[in-house]
């Protein structure tokens, strides 16, 4: 692996201005807070096919995003490649995201992670709620406590919880 690429690539996504799903560009505004050696943070406004590059060399993905159907404070699974039609439209699901890296580069990604923050209120305009920002201080420990345990077992178990 290239010196200049982590191990870990954790990719958040969403819209500062639409309410909770303001949650993704928060964790990724609390981790670049608290740096890691071995992981590197990306965030966008949406998953694109063009970052099926920032998925090379990887260990580990764990892709964030609000939602408004996870159960609350937050579901954490693991994630497969699935070809779906979201690659024909302006942003792509991570399982589809994952399907298109494994067509380019004639392999299989990474293990890959979803880590679903629970949002209540994503209309255009309106702040991030309480129960959000409460939901998201629960999924930034979780997620602290995972990244300081290398061992992917450890990771698949919490994944069944």
């Amino acid at each position: 692996m290239p010196d200049t690429i982590k191990p870990i690539l954790i990719f958040t996504w969403g819209n500062p201005s639409r309410g909770d799903d303001a949650l993704g560009p928060r964790m990724y505004d609390l981790l670049v807070d608290n740096p890691s050696p071995d992981v590197e943070v990306l965030t966008d406004f949406q998953l694109q096919i063009e970052h099926t590059v920032d998925m090379e060399n990887r260990e580990r993905i764990v892709f964030i995003d609000a939602s408004l159907s996870a159960t609350a404070p937050f579901e954490f699974y693991r994630l497969n490649p699935l070809e779906d039609d979201s690659y024909t439209t302006h942003a792509m699901s991570p399982q589809s995201l994952l399907a298109t890296y494994g067509k380019v580069y004639r392999t299989e990604p990474a293990p890959a992670f979803m880590l679903s923050i629970r949002g209540y209120a994503f209309d255009l305009g309106l702040p991030v709620s309480d129960r959000a920002v409460a939901n998201l201080d629960q999924a930034f420990s979780f997620l602290m406590q995972l990244l300081s345990d290398s061992h992917i077992q450890t990771w698949n178990k919490l994944t069944s919880l």
